[in-house]
């Protein structure tokens, strides 16, 4: 060999060489372990990657891994890597790390393979590594591992109970497989009634994107929220949960002494189902903890009906749309005695989906949702400003009637309305005593005097005699026409007019004024151009009502908005002018920069919020209203969930 070696030209070796020369040389410039700076944020999506954020096993479950020598099988066989590891946390030699990793590999296996046993049990490993029983290893409050689990065990729920088309999820009591056994969950039925409603279909929204609205409110915790649709049980007396109203609810999945079942075949677990509106929190192993709710997504589905927003120019030209539903006064909640009720009323061609980011922003503060509770009047508003104002006097004293027949409830008498342009009209309309001062701006005759049928006179009565309702101690005017819209004077105003369709008794009762028309001093004819003539600057009625002052007792406050960065003064919001919307005698008067459609500026809303603080504190301190105020979810003896 040597003499072979030796015989071999000095050009064979030379390749061979110059490679170990190169070895030398680059030895000290690349080191087989090193560190290179980069910028914060792919350092911290390398260090946060997770099942749900990068659709791979966190850094901290792939270190698990290796430290078991699973991590070429569970490349290859993951079914088999987490049947291995299930083992080795069940008898006793895993820790949390291993509990918590298993809830990342099962959430994926199920997500790749859709095998629902792999979506429950990925719910019970995040239970147990969020609440092991005493003598296990607890989780760090710093743990950044803690929301992973909250989120896996949401989403497993979700995933384990999805119905056949995965839109809805299903809770019903039975045994359930999972990788390793069964589980025999028990449903609580009591959660699935709430008031006089019960629930007949569950949304999920954990994983929705949320649009239209502005602020999104998720408060983070265990469960997984969710969206109840309800019926009624029996007829509903007083005040009408909205027909298309969903409830934030949140179903929790819960198992003593987790971390020991595991060890088992056969495990137990209970089911609950929490309504959100009444209940911020739960008690697992002794503790308060925080239950999650996304109630803006909750909003989100009821406001995402086409119906909806649909209904708002049928609502305008068809005079009767209103009339035929049950109600028109509903509540997105039940009716809660020693709440005080804010009545939000809309404007023209417009729907109680208008306040959705101010129902969102008010909602999501204790110091309102624990004190209010929120009603909306839906009518036609094409038909005159009198007569919905009529409709809506009426509404509320049915209310207060059927509610509260005997008088015991005083937050029922401290109601606040809250209108949005004609809807700050039918306001106004709820808090003056107009005594013969609208009528004899409008004929010349006493109405006894005047030819008309008695259902005809009898409306008139109703709509034009106005006196104050006792209930109402404060009213909110948003972009009111106090004085009309220089809109309605455009000739395109009268041609809308034309197709007004309104309802049979306000046509019979103008027909019976035209043919005594003398009597009059305004066109009876005008009636039929509903609210469009009702908002005309020179309208007598709208005038006088400008005129009336307010009753004493009842605060008022005006928000009036301004486009542009002009002069408040000669001033308008695109569709009714700043002096139009002044009332002098007021509260407050608040100026907003914004167009005629405000109710959802942020400005807006905070200065309905400062009102309704005000009004809380005036109240409250007289009367024992509304419940103590919910524990604050960031503010509970629990889990940090970050």
């Amino acid at each position: 060999m040597v003499g072979y070696m030796m015989k071999r030209s000095p050009l064979h070796i030379l390749p061979a060489l110059c490679c170990i020369i190169w070895l030398l040389l680059t030895a000290g410039c690349q080191t087989p372990v090193g560190v290179e700076r980069v910028d914060a944020g792919p350092a911290q999506r390398q260090l946060t990657a997770n099942a749900l954020t990068a659709d791979e096993l966190s850094p901290s479950a792939r270190n698990v891994l290796r430290r078991w020598v699973l991590s070429e099988r569970y490349d290859d066989d993951p079914a088999g890597a987490i049947a291995a590891l299930h083992t080795i946390a069940a008898d006793g030699r895993g820790d949390e790390d291993e509990v918590i990793t298993l809830a990342e590999m099962a959430y994926l296996y199920g997500e790749k393979t859709n095998q629902r046993p792999y979506f429950l049990a990925a719910a019970i490993y995040s239970f147990a590594f969020l609440f092991p029983e005493k003598g296990f290893q607890p989780p760090s409050p710093y743990d950044p591992r803690l929301r992973l689990a909250a989120d896996l065990y949401s989403l497993g729920i979700i995933h384990a109970f999805a119905s056949a088309d995965d839109t809805t999820v299903e809770f019903k009591s039975g045994d359930y497989q999972l990788p390793f056994g069964w589980v025999r969950v028990a449903v609580n039925p009591s959660g699935f009634e709430w008031h006089n409603r019960r629930v007949v279909v569950l949304t999920p929204v954990e994983e929705v994107a949320v649009r239209g609205l502005a602020n999104r409110y998720r408060h983070p915790g265990i469960g997984a929220p969710l969206a109840a649709a309800t019926e009624r049980i029996i007829a509903e007396s007083g005040i009408q949960v909205a027909p298309r109203m969903k409830l934030p609810t949140t179903a929790v999945l819960r198992l003593d002494a987790p971390r020991r079942q595991l060890a088992q075949r056969d495990l137990r677990a209970t089911l609950d189902l929490y309504n959100t509106h009444d209940v911020a929190a739960t008690t697992i192993a002794g503790k308060s903890v925080p239950l999650e709710a996304d109630e803006t997504a909750v909003l989100a589905y009821v406001l995402a009906s086409p119906d909806l927003w649909e209904r708002e120019l049928k609502a305008f030209f068809s005079g009767v749309f209103s009339e035929s539903a049950p109600t028109q006064l509903a509540s997105i909640d039940a009716y809660r005695p020693g709440r005080i009720p804010v009545v939000f009323v809309h404007g023209t061609a417009s729907s109680a989906g208008r306040w959705g980011d101010m129902v969102n922003d008010l909602l999501d503060d204790p110091r309102i949702r624990d004190r209010y509770q929120f009603w909306f009047f839906t009518y036609d508003t094409g038909n005159p400003v009198l007569y919905s104002a009529a409709l809506l006097r009426e509404a509320l004293r049915d209310a207060v009637r059927k509610l509260d027949p005997a008088g015991t409830d005083p937050a029922l008498t401290e109601m606040v309305v809250i209108g949005h342009s004609q809807g700050g009209l039918l306001a106004k309309a709820m808090v003056v005593d107009t005594g013969d001062r609208v009528w004899e701006a409008i004929a010349y005759k006493p109405i006894d005097e005047v030819r008309v049928s008695p259902e005809g006179r009898d409306l008139l009565r109703r709509a034009v005699f106005i006196k104050p309702l006792p209930y109402v101690r404060r009213v909110v005017f948003i972009a009111t026409p106090h004085r009309g819209s220089y809109l309605t004077e455009y000739p395109v105003a009268e041609l809308l007019g034309r197709f007004l369709t309104l309802p049979v008794r306000i046509v019979r009762t103008a027909a019976d004024l035209a043919r005594n028309a003398g009597d009059f001093k305004v066109n009876p004819d005008n009636l039929g151009s509903g609210s469009l003539f009702g908002m005309t600057p020179n309208n007598p009625v709208l005038q006088t009502m400008a005129a009336t002052p307010i009753a004493p007792g009842v605060h008022a406050h005006s928000i009036i908005a301004v486009a542009g960065n002009g002069p408040v003064e000669g001033s308008d919001d695109r569709v009714v002018e700043y002096s139009s919307s002044h009332l002098e005698g007021v509260d407050s008067e608040y100026i907003v920069r914004s167009t005629h459609s405000t109710q959802s500026n942020p400005y807006t809303i905070e200065e309905v919020r400062r009102i309704l603080l005000l009004h809380a504190a005036e109240v409250c301190a007289r009367i024992a209203c509304g419940t103590p105020p919910s524990p604050s979810r960031t503010g509970m003896q629990a889990l940090t969930l970050h």
